[in-house]
C-alpha cells in the first residue's frame, strides 16, 4: 500500500504508548499532530531522531502541536526505550503479529509505510522511516518520505509552526 496522500483522512489508530496508555488518533482532533514512525527502538538512528524530536518537544507544544511516534515492537521495549533516552512523548506500539509470529503492523500498514527493504541481499520487511504532519481537522497536510534524521526535527517543526498559524 503506498503512504497515504497529502490533503487525505490520516488513518484512525488506537495504540497503547511506553506507559501502556492507549492513544486514538480522535484524541487529537483540533490540533496539529506529527506521527513519525521509525524503524526498531534502541538503534542508532532511531534514538538519533526521538532525542531530536524531544529536544524540540517545548517548541512543538508552543505553537500547539502534539508529537507522538510509531514502531513495530511492544510497550515493554517502548517503555524501555523511554526511560533510556528521558523521553516525554508517546512512543505507540504498532506490534500486531502474524501466525507465524511475524511482525504484522496494521497501523503502519495503513500509513503506507510497511515496506519490502533489502539488506545485504536479504529481502525483509520493516518500517519506512516517514513522517507525517496531520492538522487539525486529522488530514494529511504534509509527509516527509525515508527521512534523513539530522535536522529533520526542525524541518518538521518549521512545517508545523507554518500550519498552527493557519
Amino acid at each position: 500500500m503506498p503512504p497515504i496522500q497529502e490533503g487525505k483522512t490520516a488513518p484512525a489508530f488506537h495504540l497503547a504508548d511506553q506507559h501502556g496508555d492507549k492513544h486514538r488518533l480522535r484524541d487529537f482532533h483540533g490540533k496539529p499532530l506529527v506521527i513519525f514512525f521509525y524503524p526498531k527502538d534502541l538503534t542508532s538512528g532511531c534514538t538519533l531522531e526521538v532525542n531530536e524530536f524531544q529536544a524540540l518537544l517545548p517548541q512543538f507544544k508552543r505553537a500547539g502541536v502534539a508529537v507522538a511516534s510509531i514502531s513495530i515492537l511492544g510497550v515493554k521495549s517502548k517503555c524501555k526505550f523511554a526511560d533510556k533516552e528521558g523521553l516525554s512523548f508517546p512512543l505507540l506500539a504498532d506490534d500486531r503479529t502474524n501466525d507465524d509470529g511475524k511482525p504484522d503492523p496494521e497501523i503502519a500498514r495503513k500509513y503506507g509505510v510497511w515496506v519490502e527493504k533489502s539488506m545485504y541481499g536479504r529481502k525483509y520487511m520493516g518500517i519506512e522511516r516517514t513522517t507525517f504532519l496531520v492538522d487539525a481537522n486529522s488530514n494529511i497536510a504534509k509527509r516527509w518520505d525515508k527521512v534523513k534524521v539530522p535536522g529533520h526535527a526542525q524541518e518538521v517543526l518549521d512545517a508545523a509552526k507554518a500550519l498552527a498559524k493557519k
